[in-house]
């Protein structure tokens, strides 16, 4: 939830791989029961808002999380590209940089 309360559009700064994670779980589990819901009431349109709310946030949390690694937001183009796109799931799953880093100070070391 704090990324959609603190960070909806915020492309600035690191996220861990939990935060990214669980963004990313929550989300789907939300939108298979929500896509599921609307498929059994015949009202798709209300499936596509919910897409279309979390699409900013989840595009901002991917690039917060690439910051993490090291690499610039612009890397989730690599997505686009069939198969080679595989990479960026990999990437995701990196640790990132001990320390501070071009884009921020360690998200772990704020926490500890």
């Amino acid at each position: 939830m704090k990324v959609l309360k603190q960070h909806y559009a915020d492309f600035s700064g690191r996220a861990r791989r939990k935060e990214y994670w669980m963004f990313t779980l929550v989300n789907i589990i939300i939108a298979f029961v929500f896509g599921f819901v609307c498929g059994l009431i015949k009202l798709p349109a209300l499936s596509m808002v919910y897409s279309l709310a979390v699409l900013v946030p989840g595009i901002a949390v991917t690039a917060r999380r690439l910051h993490d690694i090291g690499k610039s937001g612009w890397f989730m183009l690599i997505a686009l590209i069939p198969l080679v796109g595989l990479y960026l799931i990999y990437v995701l799953t990196l640790e990132g940089d001990n320390g501070n880093n071009a884009y921020g100070p360690n998200p772990k070391a704020v926490l500890a």
